[in-house]
């Protein structure tokens, strides 16, 4: 088979166009697509100074949480519940409760953890003691650096 000079020219501009079209498309495709290939890296959140948290008292404390959404930095005010019974070991507590994610509250007088939404009752170690909770209150990673509390904003696995 044989081309005319026609048909190999209208050939090459297709494929020089084609070309040229996706080197500047791929860069283009890149940028945006980006964001959704990068592996999300949860980061420490720093509670305080763990001399500030009271000993055998659960308290809350509110936080600031930083994390990516695409191209922007998002900053969310939380809470979570710290307690700890020697000022060394420290548990987090997620706010919100088991059963439907309502937020629950610490009575004094009574010592437990309350849920208004469902009559909800958790001890101080975040126990079920009645109600209809399926799991005992979700916990977050911690660590204890150089005197400061770290929690890890992703809760552990559920078992």
């Amino acid at each position: 088979m044989t081309m005319d000079r026609r048909k190999f020219l209208e050939l090459a501009i297709y494929g020089l166009g084609s070309v040229v079209g996706i080197s500047l498309l791929a860069p283009i495709a890149t940028y945006f697509l980006s964001p959704a290939w990068k592996k999300h890296i949860e980061d420490w959140v720093l509670l305080g100074e763990t001399k500030k948290i009271p000993v055998g008292k659960p308290t809350k404390i509110e936080f600031i949480q930083r994390r990516k959404d695409g191209w922007m930095t998002v900053e969310e005010k939380r809470t979570a519940w710290v307690l700890t019974r020697d000022g060394k070991e420290f548990t987090v507590f997620d706010p919100r409760c088991t059963h439907l994610g309502c937020p629950y509250r610490w009575d004094e007088a009574k010592e437990k953890f309350l849920c208004p939404c469902h009559a909800a009752v958790f001890d101080v170690d975040g126990q079920v003691i009645s109600g209809p909770p399926p799991r005992p209150l979700d916990r977050y990673d911690v660590k204890v650096e150089a005197g400061k509390l770290w929690m890890l904003p992703t809760l552990k696995e559920k078992v």
